[in-house]
């Protein structure tokens, strides 16, 4: 997996505005069920881990446990960030083919 395909993918969703970030706006997003990928900060705190993982698994959304919190808000053109949700159907399904996730728990472990 290339980290510079991803990042890329994930700056063209947000262009596109469909991405969601920030723990709590992509757990209003996961509850109004238009979140279709989510990447959730390696090094997020465990309150944010605690927070999000469980609703992404209760409400099925396929995400990943990756990146750091730095990396993912400047994929952005933002501040660090512990959570990202990408709501547009064919930019998840290009960041999921980019990562090669499917559901997945945090102890998947994807590897660069």
């Amino acid at each position: 997996m290339r980290t510079d395909r991803v990042h890329g993918i994930i700056g063209l969703a947000a262009r596109a505005g469909g991405v969601v970030r920030g723990t709590e706006r992509v757990r209003e997003a996961v509850r109004e069920n238009t979140v279709r990928f989510a990447l959730v900060a390696a090094d997020a705190s465990r309150n944010s881990k605690n927070r999000i993982v469980p609703l992404l698994e209760a409400s099925g959304v396929p995400y990943v446990e990756r990146f750091d919190r730095e990396s993912l808000g400047s994929a952005i053109g933002k501040a660090p960030v512990s959570a990202l949700a990408v709501t547009d159907p064919g930019f998840a399904a290009q960041l999921r083919a980019a990562v090669g996730a499917a559901v997945a728990a945090p102890e998947t472990g994807f590897e660069d």
